[in-house]
């Protein structure tokens, strides 16, 4: 396969090395659009007021392009501009630290999958739920095992294959399992200080309250330890309320 590789945290981040690694053990052909700094948090973001700059990386083992822009801008500037083809499939990762539950809507890895996706490519978002992540290389090659055996074919367009991993050891997971994204939301806590002109600033704390997480959610097992898999997509119409207000006159409104 033609594989589109990028990431969020960053160009050196070893979440991606370890992924272009692995892709290449496999024989397939990885071209790397990366953001050149940390960009977590980032969402579905893109660049609008500046140009978009790049640089080229080259060194034994790895090469690619360092992107000053976001992970989304990344995806489209790639797919736009840089590849002379569409590539087969677009995988993000390995991200330090989970995309589950509300975590999705924040990440800029599924960010940069999201917009593979609505490019009618197949996409995969990867984490890990360390942010120093061990074993990484084994959850890469893991993580390559499964886009080869997704049958992509018969998966609905624009959809993004979510992957996370547990923390410890790949051998130490209970498995893998395929399940929904969970309906529990974070609980904001900000931790205020001072800096040394009497300045207030705030850092965010704030965490997923664990009894409001769904049980079989993908929260639910990462924290027991398996590898889960859930499928995404990205239509945010709400059939109900569609329903509901297309009952009522809104045409009588004056």
């Amino acid at each position: 396969m033609d594989v589109l590789l990028t990431n969020d945290d960053g160009i050196h981040a070893r979440g991606l090395m370890a992924l272009y690694t692995a892709l290449r053990e496999r024989g397939h052909t990885v071209h790397v659009v990366a953001p050149m700094e940390q960009q977590s948090g980032v969402g579905h973001s893109l660049t609008v007021f500046e140009p978009l700059r790049c640089l080229h990386f080259k060194q034994p083992g790895f090469e690619g392009l360092g992107l000053y822009g976001t992970p989304t801008d990344c995806v489209k500037l790639a797919l736009a501009s840089l590849l002379e083809k569409r590539p087969d499939l677009v995988m993000s990762g390995i991200n330090a630290g989970p995309n589950v539950g509300p975590d999705i809507l924040y990440s800029g890895t599924v960010g940069a999958a999201t917009e593979a996706c609505h490019e009618d490519l197949p996409s995969m978002a990867i984490s890990d739920d360390e942010q120093d992540p061990i074993d990484i290389l084994a959850k890469a090659r893991h993580a390559v095992g499964i886009a080869e055996t997704i049958n992509w074919q018969a998966m609905p367009t624009r959809r993004v294959i979510n992957v996370n991993y547990p923390r410890g050891l790949l051998s130490s997971s209970k498995g893998v399992r395929v399940c929904k994204q969970t309906s529990a939301v974070w609980k904001n806590s900000y931790l205020e200080r001072r800096d040394p002109r009497g300045g207030r600033y705030w850092w965010l704390v704030g965490s997923i309250p664990p009894e409001t997480v769904n049980s079989g959610s993908d929260k639910d097992l990462l924290n027991r330890g398996f590898v889960t898999i859930t499928p995404l997509c990205f239509n945010f119409t709400d059939d109900a309320g569609l329903r509901i207000l297309e009952r009522e006159s809104f045409p009588n409104v004056r």
